[in-house]
C-alpha cells in the first residue's frame, strides 16, 4: 500500500507513525496539497493528506477513518480497544487532539496572512480552544500513565502528535507550563522511534 503524505502535516504523521508501530510495510509517497503539480485530488476529491491507496486500488482518506483501517488488519500491538465504550473513549480522545490540530492549523495559516488581513479575533478563538483542550487532557492523565487504559493507544498516540505540531508552529501556547502530567506523557512518546524518525522538517 502506498501512503501520500507531506512531510509537515501531524494527520499524516499520525498515520506514519501507526505503520511503523504496527511494523506495516507501505511506501510513502511524499505530496503536499500545496503545490501546483500535487496529485492528491487524483486520489482524494477533498485533496488532503493522509491518503492511503491499498494494493487493490481501493483509497482510504481522512486520518480516523485510516486508523481505524489500519485495526482491521489485525497488525500488533492494537491501538483501538475492540468494541464497546472503552474504544468510544479512546476515539473521544482522538477527537479531542484533532480538534486541537485543525485550531493550530487555523490559527497558523492566519498568521501567515498579511498583517491588515490578519483577523486578530480568529487568532485568538483558535488559542482558546486549544488552551482548554490541553486543560482538559492534563485533567485526565494526572495520576495516570496513558490516557485512556493501561497501554499506549491511538489517542495517547494523538495528543502527543499535537503537542508536537504546538511546538513547530505555535510555540507561544507555551503547553508545558502547568501541565506536568501531560509533559511526562509527552516525553514518554517523543523518544519512541517511531516518533523519532518521523519528526516534521523545519520551516
Amino acid at each position: 500500500m502506498k501512503l501520500l503524505a507531506s512531510l509537515t502535516s501531524p494527520y499524516a504523521r499520525k498515520i506514519r507513525i501507526l505503520l511503523a508501530e504496527k511494523h506495516l510495510p507501505f511506501e510513502l509517497v511524499v505530496d503536499s496539497p500545496w503545490e501546483s503539480a500535487t496529485r492528491v485530488p487524483e486520489v482524494n476529491p477533498l485533496g488532503k493528506v493522509p491518503a492511503l491507496v491499498l494494493d487493490s486500488g481501493e483509497v482510504f482518506f481522512d486520518s480516523p477513518v485510516i486508523a481505524g483501517y489500519l485495526e482491521t488488519l489485525e497488525a500488533q500491538p492494537a491501538l483501538l480497544p475492540p468494541g464497546g465504550i472503552e474504544r468510544v473513549r479512546v476515539r473521544q480522545t482522538e477527537a479531542l487532539a484533532d480538534g486541537i490540530l485543525d485550531a493550530a492549523v487555523s490559527a497558523f495559516l492566519e498568521s501567515r496572512r498579511p498583517e491588515a488581513q490578519q483577523s486578530t479575533v480568529s487568532i485568538a478563538r483558535q488559542h482558546d480552544k486549544i488552551r482548554r483542550s490541553l486543560d482538559e487532557l492534563e485533567k485526565r492523565v494526572t495520576g495516570r500513565d496513558w490516557l485512556d487504559g493501561n497501554t499506549m493507544l491511538l489517542g495517547d498516540i494523538t495528543v502527543a502528535i499535537a503537542l508536537d505540531y504546538l511546538d513547530l508552529r505555535l510555540p507561544q501556547t507555551d503547553w508545558r507550563t502547568g501541565r506536568p502530567a501531560l509533559t511526562a506523557l509527552h516525553e514518554r512518546l517523543a523518544s519512541r522511534p517511531s516518533f523519532v524518525d518521523t519528526v516534521p522538517p523545519a520551516g
